[in-house]
């Protein structure tokens, strides 16, 4: 099993797939501070509840240049349901195969990705990676946390 980036570190050399089908690579979320989270499954409730909490919060979060993505191994399809569904307003990536998770050491043993987070800087280094996560209370938590980068 692959361990989390550590604080400092660059990202892993892996590509996301945007919901558009198109591709994003770890390297190009730098120039801004960026969330990064990590979640096992669109429309269950925790992680509703993560995303909904983060929809919640994008005024405060691009008020502060922050930029918000959610990535589990659901489809690009699963996502715009998830999105249109809840009304989230940041973009959903995609891990289908699951090699991203596994790169980022947040692939669990049933194929899904743990609820964890990366705050990444604007250099796209891991500034603080989150492995207890609250979903209702995650989305403060980093936002405070990112005033102090």
């Amino acid at each position: 099993m692959v361990d989390l980036p550590e604080k400092g570190k660059s990202l892993p050399n892996v590509e996301f797939t945007t919901e558009d089908g198109g591709k994003l690579a770890a390297s190009e979320l730098g120039g801004r501070k960026t969330v990064l989270y990590f979640y096992p499954k669109d429309d269950t409730p925790g992680c509703t509840k993560e995303a909904c909490a983060f929809r919640d919060m994008i005024p405060d979060y691009e008020a502060a240049g922050i930029q918000v993505y959610g990535v589990s191994l659901d489809s690009p399809e699963s996502h715009r349901k998830f999105r249109e569904k809840h009304g989230l307003t940041f973009p959903l990536l995609t891990d289908e195969d699951g090699k991203a998770s596994e790169a980022f050491g947040v692939l669990s043993e049933k194929g899904r990705a743990k609820r964890v987070t990366f705050l990444l800087d604007e250099e796209a280094k891991v500034a603080k990676a989150y492995e207890e996560v609250s979903p209702e209370t995650h989305a403060a938590e980093i936002l405070a946390d990112a005033a102090s980068l």
